[in-house]
C-alpha cells in the first residue's frame, strides 16, 4: 500500500512540475495553495453533503444510552475524542463516519440498530471509530483531490500545447476524464485496503472478530432484502424515475463511506471502494 500511496504523490508531483513547465516557476506557490484549498473545500462540502443526504440527526443520549456508553469506552480504548453521534433512517442497515480525528461524526441507521445484537453493534462502532482514528476520511479526500488536480493540469496541458480551438477543448475534456479515472484506480485501491485495516483495528479493540463478522453478514443480507423490496415496489406501484432515484440516494452519495456497499455488477465491483464482503468476514474469523 505504501507503493500505491507513493504512486499517487508521484502523479501529484508530475502534475505540479507540468504546471511549472507550462506557466513558469511563479505558478508553484499558487499550485500548492490551490491544491490545499481544493482538498479543504472537498472535505467540508463532502461532510455536509453526506450528513444531509441521509437526513442525519443528533442521537439523543437518553434514548440511545447504551450506544453512547459503548462509543465512550471504545473511544478511550482507541485514544481518540468521542465523536458526535447521529442517527438516520437510511432505508438499509448501515453506518458511516465522517470528519477527522478530534472532530469526527459517526452516523448509524435506525435499521442497523434494529437487527444487530449489542456485541455486533459494538463491532460496527469500533470499525467506524477506527476510520476516524486512522484519518481515513481525510486520506480519501486527499486522494480524490490529487486526482482532480492531475486532471485539471492535464486539461490545461492539452489546451496550451494545441491550437486552442473547439477540437482542443473537447480533447482536453476527454484527456482530463481519462487521467482522473486512472488516478482514481489507485485511490480506490487505498480505500479497499483501509477497510481491511479498520476491520482489524475493530477486532483488536473489542478482542474478537466474530461479532463484527456476524454484523457484516446481517448488514449484507439486510441490504439485499431492501434492494429486493425496492424492486418489487417499483414493479407493483409503477413508480417513476424520480422515485427510483430517491431509493438509491444513499448508495450514490455515501456508499463509499458506509461500512458496507451494495451488491453491484462485475465492473463496479472491480472499481469498488470496499473489498468483497466474504473476504472481510473470512479475515475477521481467522
Amino acid at each position: 500500500m505504501a507503493v500505491v500511496g507513493a504512486i499517487l504523490f508521484a502523479f501529484y508531483g508530475v502534475a505540479v512540475l507540468a504546471a511549472v513547465a507550462l506557466f513558469g516557476q511563479g505558478v508553484f506557490p499558487i499550485a500548492i495553495a490551490g491544491s490545499i484549498l481544493l482538498v479543504g473545500v472537498q472535505y467540508k462540502i463532502g461532510k455536509w453533503a453526506a450528513l444531509r443526504s441521509v437526513g442525519a440527526e443528533d442521537m439523543p443520549e437518553q434514548e440511545y444510552q447504551d450506544v453512547h456508553w459503548m462509543v465512550e469506552d471504545l473511544s478511550e480504548e482507541m485514544n481518540i475524542k468521542k465523536p458526535r453521534l447521529m442517527v438516520a433512517n437510511m432505508g438499509v442497515p448501515n453506518a458511516f463516519a465522517v470528519g477527522r480525528k478530534g472532530a469526527g461524526t459517526v452516523v448509524v441507521s435506525r435499521e442497523l440498530m434494529q437487527i444487530l445484537e449489542k456485541d455486533e453493534l459494538e463491532g460496527v462502532l469500533a470499525h467506524e471509530l477506527a476510520h476516524i482514528a486512522n484519518r481515513d476520511v481525510v486520506t480519501m479526500v486527499v486522494g480524490q483531490g490529487i486526482a482532480s488536480v492531475v486532471a485539471i493540469v492535464a486539461q490545461y496541458a492539452v489546451l496550451f500545447t494545441g491550437d486552442n480551438d473547439l477540437a482542443d477543448f473537447f480533447l482536453a475534456m476527454v484527456v482530463g476524464q481519462v487521467v482522473q479515472f486512472i488516478v482514481m484506480i489507485f485511490v480506490l485501491a487505498i480505500s479497499r485496503y483501509r477497510e481491511y485495516v479498520a476491520d482489524a483495528d475493530a477486532k483488536r479493540a473489542i478482542g474478537n472478530g466474530d461479532p463484527l463478522a456476524r454484523a457484516l453478514e446481517k448488514i449484507s443480507q439486510g441490504n439485499k432484502q431492501a434492494a429486493q423490496a425496492s424492486r418489487n415496489a417499483q414493479r407493483t406501484r409503477g413508480r417513476g424515475r424520480q422515485d427510483r432515484r430517491r431509493d438509491s440516494a444513499v448508495d450514490q452519495q455515501v456508499s463509499a463511506l458506509c461500512i458496507s456497499s451494495p451488491e453491484r455488477g462485475f465492473l463496479e465491483k472491480v472499481f469498488s471502494t470496499h473489498p468483497p464482503m466474504e473476504k472481510r468476514i473470512e479475515r475477521l474469523r481467522e
